[in-house]
């Protein structure tokens, strides 16, 4: 049986609420046994409250300083103590556990991921922006810990279940699966008019709001590359991408023999949850099962990126290295809540981060200093306030 005693960081969330039913799963099944040190979540009091009720971790925390009051109410006699803010997170992700998911979305799960990174736990990564923003910082940080890093992307996943950790270099090449999103079809002079409704409605995965949109532009691809190029110590020449509308395959390894592995299964986040929280064992849960004769066929192609720009912006974006890959995430975070909030067109995403990438230099940021995420947050802000400055500039002209 897999025991573990675990913080979910984003626990409200899709990823940390699917990651708690996995947890009760196991336990119901006899496959795992866990114990709850901590959960953070949002604004959702009532969710966490429930899910507090639920799994009587020691401490709860909203990012919201100003639902502290009400998270207190909610776990009135629960002996659970409540807490809030940006520093409460970030003391729940440094508690000494076994195992992190961190699941906090954007750059607002950095730091918390960096805590947790020092800690010599097992850290679950759902939050790319943290392997983004500084990945081999991050990445380091957990091996001098003693911990270990297991992405939950499941583009990733796929890779690090069929990856040969203990010999790289029998890898020729690592290849990302892509849905293609809503939009692969979608005839070009169509394009600027689509609406956030049409973007967030993605044919295969479930996912929140920002990713959908990250999604449909690829620009989750292109961010997906550069963490794969981090986590996976590989060159941009040696990581290619592949539009699979299927969802089936979610990345494949090509070794040197000219063999190729793939990890195949149903599209649903549960899985690459699973295999991180149990790692390296196996836990079971109503997984769905992959019937390949109902299918009946796979199909493949490659990505157009000039209808998908984005795409080759985080390739030129890791390639240039440096800052590169910060602003790159940060001027797309910006640019897709701004579409998200009808200030942006679709098609003036792309141009936000092109715009932002040229404005500012690509000036390193030390990944061996304990300051990194320091230096890597001052970037994201500065990167922030330069694509806010050109979103208004498109506001401005409409």
């Amino acid at each position: 049986m897999i025991r573990r005693r675990v913080t979910v960081l984003g626990a409200t969330g899709s990823v940390g609420c699917s990651t708690l039913d996995l947890m009760a799963q196991a336990e119901a099944g006899g496959s795992g046994a866990f114990e709850v040190e901590a959960l953070t979540g949002g604004a959702n009091i009532a969710r966490l409250a429930e899910q507090a009720r639920r799994w009587k971790p020691k401490l709860a925390v909203t990012a919201d300083p100003a639902r502290l009051g009400e998270l207190r109410e909610a776990l009135a006699g629960t002996g659970v103590e409540a807490a809030a803010g940006d520093e409460a997170i970030t003391e729940a992700a440094a508690r000494p556990v076994d195992w992190v998911m961190a699941a906090i979305v954007g750059a607002a799960g950095l730091r918390s991921a960096w805590a947790a990174a020092g800690t010599g736990a097992t850290l679950a990564l759902a939050n790319k922006e943290s392997l983004v923003c500084c990945g081999p910082g991050l990445i380091g940080r957990v091996r001098r810990s003693g911990g270990r890093l297991i992405p939950v992307d499941s583009e990733h996943s796929a890779i690090f279940q069929v990856f040969p950790h203990t010999a790289p270099e029998q890898v020729a090449k690592l290849t990302l699966t892509a849905s293609g999103g809503p939009f692969r079809t979608t005839p070009a002079g169509a394009m600027a008019d689509i609406t956030p409704e049409q973007a967030v409605a993605h044919p295969n995965w479930s996912m929140g709001a920002k990713i959908s949109v990250d999604s449909a532009t690829m620009a989750n691809k292109g961010l997906e590359m550069i963490e794969a190029a981090y986590l996976f110590d590989t060159p941009s020449e040696r990581i290619d991408v592949v539009v699979h509308p299927e969802s089936i395959i979610h990345s494949l390894v090509e070794y040197i023999d000219g063999s190729t592995l793939a990890q195949m299964g149903p599209p649903d986040m549960k899985t690459p949850i699973a295999c991180a929280l149990a790692w390296p064992d196996r836990i079971a849960w109503r997984a769905p099962r992959l019937d390949l004769a109902a299918l009946g066929k796979l199909t493949f192609e490659a990505p157009d990126t000039r209808r998908f720009p984005l795409l080759g912006l985080a390739r030129d974006a890791l390639e240039a290295g440096g800052a590169a890959p910060i602003v790159f995430n940060a001027a797309n975070e910006v640019a897709a809540v701004a579409f998200l909030d009808r200030r942006l067109g679709f098609l003036n995403i792309a141009a936000v981060v092109a715009d932002t990438l040229s404005r500012m230099t690509a000036s390193g940021v030390d990944s061996g200093s304990e300051s990194v995420c320091d230096a890597a947050l001052a970037v994201d802000a500065e990167a922030r306030r330069t694509a806010e400055s050109i979103v208004r500039g498109f506001a401005a002209a409409a």
